[in-house]
């Protein structure tokens, strides 16, 4: 839409609008520049910069720690992300069934497992049921985010405009058939966002292994920080460990935009062209 064209949800800034919008930038950008220049000032002299504080991550053995506290998370991650996905679609399915008791039962696992605390469940798993560090950790990612997915499919699907399902119906479709063929492809896309953000939860949420001393990339960055050699290293770490995790999210979230481009661009999603013919002349 061009300016001329105008909105129909908001005006288009004049000149004097754009000027005042121009100095609430100018300003909002000095303020942040002042409040960063405040934290690195602290930080200076706290001493957090001091050679004795960085000098472990010149060791091979604390970057090796790293490594292989990054290369764990990722593991779990990933296993996580792999089982979440899945309970995810079972569950739905479960839930959009139309069967009464298979809706109840996956309504009953879905709710439950929904509404319990992440952290109990793992020191559930972890201390009464004797699992091991990874596994605990995996399970209890996968049972909690599995079920915020389920919802998420379940919404989607039942997002999907009523006369899709009922013109797959009148052509003559199973329920399978318009599940797999007109609901999820449609609803894929507008749900997409939402799986994206519960997996950059579910990354984020592998750090409380650290608490059952699954030793991965915070764990590791905890050993580091609490040796007494180096002078507790708290925020060295933290300035270390935190732009990882950072890039790993953003990594998600573009792997997921780039997916979502190539959807858009994808034939089988766009239109077909109905080829047209001239009237006939009677």
């Amino acid at each position: 839409m061009t300016p001329a064209e105008g909105s129909a949800l908001y005006d288009i800034p004049g000149p004097r609008a754009l000027a005042r919008h121009r100095v609430y930038a100018w300003a909002t950008s000095a303020l942040l520049a002042v409040l960063a220049a405040f934290v690195v000032w602290k930080l200076v002299d706290t001493g957090q910069f001091s050679a004795v504080k960085w000098r472990p991550f010149t060791y091979e053995g604390i970057q090796r720690l790293l490594l292989t506290g990054l290369k764990n998370t990722l593991k779990a991650f990933g296993w996580a992300a792999l089982a979440s996905l899945v309970f995810g679609v079972v569950f739905a399915a479960g839930r959009l069934s139309d069967h009464r008791p298979v809706r109840w039962v996956s309504a009953l696992v879905v709710e439950f497992f929904r509404a319990m605390p992440l952290l109990v469940m793992i020191f559930f798993i972890f201390i009464a049921l004797r699992f091991d560090p990874m596994t605990a950790l995996i399970t209890g990612l996968t049972l909690y985010n599995g079920s915020v997915l389920a919802e998420v499919f379940r919404s989607g699907v039942n997002a999907v405009p009523r006369g899709q399902r009922e013109a797959a119906y009148a052509l003559g479709m199973r329920k399978t058939q318009v599940m797999t063929y007109v609901l999820v492809p449609q609803a894929a896309r507008a749900m997409l966002p939402a799986i994206v953000s519960q997996l950059v939860v579910a990354l984020k949420d592998t750090s409380l292994g650290y608490l059952i001393t699954y030793q991965e990339f915070l764990y590791s960055g905890k050993l580091i920080a609490t040796n007494l050699d180096y002078d507790l290293p708290f925020i060295p770490v933290v300035m270390v460990i935190a732009p990882l995790y950072i890039g790993m999210c953003m990594l998600l979230s573009w792997c997921a935009n780039r997916l979502a481009r190539h959807e858009r661009r994808s034939p089988k999603a766009g239109a077909v062209p109905v080829r047209t013919e001239p009237p006939r002349e009677i």
